[in-house]
């Protein structure tokens, strides 16, 4: 039976190991939260470098063609957005989780709109698929905005 840990506080950080060996949907939500900081933290700021890859040749040439930049420029708001869309997973999965899986449909769409990429589509989808689940699981282990009262 879940113990529902959703309330454990990051300043106990024994009670917290402690509910992620007790609970595994703590544990899925712990490393879908990490995994969707670090990594598009990482790719963010690899658009700045191009170190892993040649990131603008990934945009479809309609999309380059209707832009008032260049395809490195339009790389450089993708990296800013990632960047972004990291630091709220860190801070508020529960709402941010959301807002990364419409960014993944958006760069599906993209890539299913230039041949060669289908295979990077497929696995934005199940990372698309993955933001859902963290969604998901942090109505329960991350609480909501909370209004204050005067």
């Amino acid at each position: 039976m879940a113990t529902h840990t959703a309330h454990v506080s990051l300043h106990e950080p024994s009670k917290t190991w402690e509910a992620l060996r007790a609970e595994p949907a703590y544990g899925a939500f712990w490393i879908l939260r990490v995994g969707f900081v670090v990594l598009p933290l990482w790719m963010g700021v690899d658009k700045y470098f191009n170190s892993l890859t040649d990131w603008p040749a990934y945009l479809a040439p309609w999309i380059v063609d209707i832009l008032p930049f260049s395809a490195q420029t339009a790389m450089y708001v993708v990296g800013a957005v990632e960047i972004v869309a990291a630091l709220a997973v860190a801070a508020k999965p529960r709402y941010a989780a959301y807002v990364v899986a419409l960014w993944l449909a958006g760069i599906i769409i993209n890539l299913l709109t230039w041949s060669g990429f289908y295979d990077v589509a497929l696995r934005d989808f199940g990372l698309l698929v993955a933001a859902l689940a963290l969604a998901l699981l942090a109505r329960t282990y991350d609480r909501p905005f909370q209004r204050t009262g005067r």
